[in-house]
């Protein structure tokens, strides 16, 4: 009986309790492992750089609603609607204005075609930051039976990154970087040229032409090059009109027109807030 008990109290015995306990302790440690994206499941998606969360509900107003910008909306409206149909379609820089509503028209496009060719097609939105990633996240949709819109929203580059537009430019002009054929790249800037560009003592003298089209080279890979620019006072009205009828709301032309100037812009973004506001007013929700 001692010797049993003996054996029992052993450091051997003792060694292994505590190993168990170390090994227990490291398992609660560890990160839980990744979870494998199901990209047939949602409508869209954020990207973070190195894995995706689905969004089960894509919010973007009616096509309807988005007035002022009419020549633009068909042509998003009509190349998102190709790729969803598993046509050819083009890699699309929706520039100019903001708060003209170019990353509301993409949002709005995408659930347009998804509704017309249910679950053929989903947006997943990049943030900056995160474009490190992008390749790995081709490489992931390159394998799914599906047609996706990667959008990186509000993208600018300034004058001396010269690694951002040419990560940008492998994945437009091919190569082995390059967005595989399901996929289409769609990206809102505030420039057309994307890269900040400032005339220096480093450019041509002779030739200034010479610095635009280099600052434009990058843009001329698009497909399509959307400009939206600010909207006369007859645009804004219209956008409010269409909203505050949506909504069933009472409005003043003349109290409309005074938001605007107190804000300093006609946008389509600043109609929206001055509908929010009179949702406010109301006492309803938008």
């Amino acid at each position: 009986m001692p010797g049993k008990t003996a054996r029992m109290n052993s450091p051997t015995s003792d060694q292994t309790v505590l190993l168990a306990r170390i090994a227990d302790a490291l398992e609660r440690l560890a990160p839980s492992p990744a979870v494998k994206t199901d990209w047939l499941a949602s409508p869209a998606y954020v990207w973070t750089g190195s894995s995706a969360r689905g969004v089960d509900r894509l919010d973007a107003p009616d096509l309807g609603l988005l007035r002022g910008i009419d020549s633009q909306k068909e042509r998003v409206v009509t190349n998102v609607e190709r790729l969803a149909a598993g046509h050819a379609a083009h890699d699309m820089l929706l520039w100019g204005s903001r708060g003209m509503g170019k990353s509301a028209l993409l949002r709005a496009a995408v659930r347009n075609a998804d509704a017309a060719h249910p679950g053929r097609v989903a947006l997943v939105q990049v943030a900056q930051e995160a474009l490190s990633g992008v390749t790995d996240l081709f490489a992931e949709l390159g394998h799914v039976e599906r047609s996706f819109l990667v959008f990186i929203d509000d993208l600018g580059f300034e004058e001396d990154d010269g690694a951002g537009p040419r990560i940008l430019r492998s994945w437009l002009e091919g190569g082995v970087e390059a967005r595989p054929a399901n996929v289409r790249l769609a990206v809102t800037s505030n420039r057309r040229a994307i890269v900040e560009r400032r005339m220096s003592g480093q450019d041509d003298p002779i030739n200034p032409r010479d610095s635009v089209d280099e600052s434009l080279a990058l843009a001329d890979r698009f497909g399509l090059s959307i400009g939206f620019h600010n909207c006369d006072q007859d645009a804004y009205l219209a956008i409010i009109a269409g909203y505050a009828s949506d909504h069933a709301l009472e409005w003043d032309q003349g109290d409309a027109l005074e938001w605007s100037r107190r804000r300093g812009a006609r946008s389509g973004r600043v109609a929206w807030q001055y509908v929010n506001e009179l949702a406010g007013r109301a006492g309803k929700t938008l």
